[in-house]
């Protein structure tokens, strides 16, 4: 896959990079304008080919859980619903606080790799398992203006790299 960088990888950023390459994962790379929002990957869906996700940074009532919910870009996410099925209580936004001392990222830059900054191993990662249907994903690299493309087999190797277990979740 295609590789295209005009601008010299951030320190968060180059540890996907790091990871990707240490599991020899077959990845491509775009950059491009910054995406804030699941409507804003409409941008760059034709040079991104396959499926393009939404992902929620969360925390419990009591703020000493975090999770991470990967979902298909277009889907509406109701938060009782996914309590409900991670076994948690009352869900919120993590703050952008939280999001800088957890997954060392700013708001806009929630993505599956991030997990890489977990420290204290903290975040549990959940994947709709419509995700999970064999084709190429995209995600940003721990910044908003690049996009990876990998394989679902290159993200489950790289989710058991730096030893953290994917979830499966029906959204």
């Amino acid at each position: 896959m295609n590789k295209i960088f005009s601008t010299e990888p951030t320190e968060v950023e180059q540890k996907v990079y790091d990871v990707l390459e240490a599991i020899g994962a077959d990845y491509g790379v775009i950059e491009h304008e910054p995406l804030y929002t699941a409507e804003d990957l409409n941008k760059i869906k034709e040079q991104a080919p396959g499926l393009h996700a939404k992902n929620l940074f969360l925390r419990n009532a009591k703020g000493n859980k975090y999770y991470l919910i990967v979902t298909l870009d277009e889907k509406a996410i109701n938060l009782k619903e996914v309590r409900s099925k991670i076994g948690s209580t009352a869900l919120s936004f993590a703050s952008e606080q939280r999001l800088m001392n957890v997954l060392k990222l700013v708001p806009g830059s929630v993505n599956p790799f991030a997990v890489v900054n977990d420290e204290n191993k903290v975040v549990q990662v959940f994947i709709d398992k419509d995700l999970l249907n064999g084709e190429l994903l995209n995600f940003h690299p721990n910044v908003n203006y690049k996009t990876v493309t990998i394989s679902l087999e290159d993200l489950k190797k790289y989710f058991e790299y730096i030893n953290v277990e994917l979830n499966e979740i029906e959204l």
